[in-house]
């Protein structure tokens, strides 16, 4: 079976598109070599696979015939990826959420008059 159709079957990737491209781009790799999407899999290799800034390990355990069940993907793959690096990645994008700034959109009239005044009056205080 083709490696992106593989990354798709096991639901790495939400479509096969996004497992070629990802190919492409050398996002993928067996055994420390760039594949192209078109490359066959075989059991018991090993897969590295850069997505969202993080190096996934795959074990290939089975080839399935077509995309498998969330519950079935353990039967086809192992994931190898150490659990401390999973863990500080988790942490950082929910530091990355706490730290975003929520403006609600753009402003209302309102909000400007309100944010000229507080500068006019910032203006005038550093003025005297």
């Amino acid at each position: 079976m083709r490696i992106d159709k593989y990354l798709w079957a096991i639901r790495f990737y939400k479509s096969r598109n996004e497992a070629s491209i990802a190919c492409k781009k050398g996002h993928v790799r067996i055994d420390e070599v760039t594949v192209k999407p078109s490359r066959e899999v075989f059991g018991a290799e090993k897969i590295l696979i850069r997505k969202n800034q993080m190096e996934f390990t795959l074990l290939v355990l089975g080839i399935p015939k077509s995309r498998v069940a969330a519950k079935l993907v353990e039967q086809y793959a192992k994931d190898l990826t150490p659990e401390g690096l999973r863990k500080a990645r988790t942490e950082i994008a929910v530091n990355q959420a706490n730290n975003r700034f929520e403006t609600g959109g753009r402003p209302s009239k309102k909000n400007r008059r309100d944010l000229m005044d507080f500068m006019d009056s910032e203006s005038d205080s550093t003025d005297e």
